[in-house]
């Protein structure tokens, strides 16, 4: 399972660093993607990264979305940077195994989310 944390409120400009820990066992070979949920919405793709690790990101983040990872903490990063309202969500990770990369389909171990909030 992965958990991600970190979240919070933070006014816009400011930036939060989300983490997603794995436990019960290593993902460290496996893609791994950050999605999130703004209220009323779907949930959609935000960032993923291979175990290369190559990056991929929606067009709505790229530029202030950092995606990466720290294998001898099986862990992933997304560094968030420059946030706007609109980046207000709960933000999920999980293991992609199948499929395209943006859909979540494809995707196992999802683990609760964090609440990024970000005030006007």
């Amino acid at each position: 399972q992965l958990q991600a944390s970190g979240g919070g409120l933070v006014q816009a400009g400011g930036s939060l660093r989300l983490s997603c820990a794995a436990s019960g066992r290593s993902f460290n070979y496996f893609p791994v993607g950050w999605f999130r949920q703004a209220p009323g919405k779907e949930r959609e793709f935000v960032a993923w990264i291979s175990w290369r690790p190559d990056q991929t990101y929606a067009d709505s983040v790229k530029g202030r979305l950092t995606i990466s990872r720290d294998n001898a903490k099986n862990t992933v990063y997304l560094q968030m940077n420059s946030l706007k309202p609109e980046d207000t969500a709960v933000y999920y990770c999980a293991v992609h195994e199948r499929g395209s990369y943006y859909d979540e389909r494809g995707y196992n171990y999802w683990g609760q989310g964090t609440q990024v909030t970000v005030s006007s």
